[in-house]
């Protein structure tokens, strides 16, 4: 069955979002995930179960991809967004004035982009994931673009037209991973945001020097 309700889930501890396919913990009385098999009962265990890889959840046939986002000075200073979906397909690009969260979303919106056909996101930003996940976007809609707060949505430029991509396409699904865990893909797009983000602080740089030049030239 599918969860109606965000959770935690009774063996890996990870994240149950609203739609994730789930089974009961037996005695334990939790839901778990599909993936993660039967809860064993406390008297039969013998040693905890291994937590999901991410993207193991993904739907058959669905390409996983990674992304992350990356903001050297936030707010403002320059960053860089990436998506891969092994060490040799992927790609990244620079931002000279962002923030982080804008990187995030840039990120899986140039995923999203970037691949046709079933599509499994695994994210380590909450604020990405749970705008599908928890159905943040249609709170967004009903309001006008007011958050729950009655204030504007920020980034709404890029929420905008990645949720109507995502909804029209229909077939793009998104995971919570945690960053800096040791997942190797998650640390690979780490690498790649941060270099993007480095390449917009040393552009920024260059150009900074040349109008000292132009300047003193004048």
């Amino acid at each position: 069955m599918r969860a109606q309700y965000p959770g935690k889930c009774g063996v890996c501890s990870q994240s149950i979002s609203p739609g994730d396919e789930i089974v009961s913990g037996g005695q334990s009385s939790r839901w778990i995930h599909q993936g993660c098999g039967t809860a064993p009962d406390s008297a039969a265990s013998s040693a905890p179960a291994a937590a999901p890889k991410p993207g193991s959840r993904a739907p058959a046939s669905a390409t996983v991809v990674f992304t992350d986002g990356s903001c050297l000075v936030n707010p403002g200073g320059p960053g860089g967004w990436a998506w891969a979906v092994d060490t040799e397909e992927h790609d990244s690009g620079p931002d000279p004035s962002t923030t982080n969260q804008r990187m995030e979303i840039r990120a899986a919106f140039e995923a999203v982009k970037a691949h046709s056909g079933p599509l499994h996101v695994v994210s380590d930003s909450q604020y990405v994931v749970n705008c599908f996940a928890q159905a943040w976007w249609r709170g967004w809609y009903s309001r006008g673009w007011l958050n729950s707060a009655k204030k504007p949505v920020a980034n709404r430029d890029l929420w905008e037209p990645f949720i109507e991509l995502v909804l029209e396409r229909g077939d793009v699904t998104f995971e919570w991973v945690k960053g800096h865990a040791g997942h190797d893909m998650n640390e690979f797009v780490d690498q790649l945001a941060g270099a993007a983000a480095a390449q917009a602080a040393q552009a920024a740089m260059l150009q900074m020097r040349r109008i000292v030049v132009a300047d003193l030239e004048a």
